[in-house]
């Protein structure tokens, strides 16, 4: 039986963020320090595509592999992120929002100074995975159908036609999902997805549904220790957990009330 995975969830690394991405970008300090830790501990850093190739054929992974993954494409991840990766030879993903990348198709939704395209290549050609995270970033399991194809055929169109080749690893904004979204994940073409859930990966979570464990600001180093080693990670987002029970039935509700509304038009 396949042991459980770490998968890490960045967003942004800044040193000054703003208010929208404060709690959850990580100070360049932190990040150098934080990756110190998995080199010293023995980890090997995958890409999403790696993990979820080896979990579906059944083939070997390195000693003790992570996953360090970026979402929506902050700047900081190629000022301050790919020097640090590039020192320790790390293997990444970074899930782009490709209506918030700078260029052409900006749709201006971004929450701080986001990266430009020609970052996003160099990215590229450091080992970093790109995928997808939608093109304008919404709650993807409250969408009508035509507008999720848009969000994930239009953002795997602009990846294809701004690196020359298509992605294969997607990550659901906010987490959300369903298993509308993850079917028409699939359909879509990609080959593997990530949520949150805050809890080790597991092969038998599928591959369209891989948790994650989010690495915030206030995260210290003694703290991360415990989550990489799979060490009290329920307790440490047992408060997150309640909240987002409470929000899905808010969410489900409003859910419910567009499908009867749009059933009497």
């Amino acid at each position: 039986m396949s042991e459980p995975v770490p998968i890490l969830m960045y967003h942004s690394i800044a040193t000054a963020p703003n208010d929208a991405t404060r709690a959850l970008s990580v100070a360049p300090e932190a990040f150098a320090e934080q990756m110190a830790l998995l080199d010293d501990r023995g980890f090997t850093p995958v890409d999403t595509a790696r993990l979820a190739a080896g979990w579906r054929s059944g083939g070997p992974l390195p000693t003790r592999p992570v996953l360090i993954t970026f979402d929506d494409g902050y700047e900081g991840v190629h000022r301050h992120g790919l020097p640090v990766l590039a020192k320790h030879g790390f293997a990444s993903t970074l899930f782009v929002s490709t209506g918030w990348i700078k260029g052409a198709n900006d749709t201006g939704g971004g929450l701080d100074t986001m990266l430009d395209w020609d970052q996003v290549r160099k990215l590229a050609e450091e080992q970093v995975e790109i995928g997808g995270h939608s093109h304008t970033h919404p709650q993807m399991d409250q969408l009508a159908d035509d507008a999720l194809w848009f969000e994930l055929l239009r953002c795997k169109e602009i990846i294809a036609d701004e690196l020359g080749a298509r992605p294969m690893s997607f990550a659901y904004p906010y987490g959300y999902s369903s298993r509308r979204v993850r079917r028409t994940v699939r359909e879509a073409g990609f080959a593997q997805s990530l949520a949150v859930g805050n809890g080790l990966a597991r092969r038998r979570q599928g591959p369209y549904a891989l948790q994650r464990v989010t690495v915030r600001r206030s995260t210290g180093i003694e703290e991360f220790s415990r989550l990489v080693e799979g060490r009290g990670i329920a307790r440490n987002f047992a408060r997150d957990r309640a909240l987002t029970k409470g929000y899905a039935m808010v969410r489900r509700a409003r859910q419910v009330r567009r499908k009867a509304i749009r059933s009497r038009v």
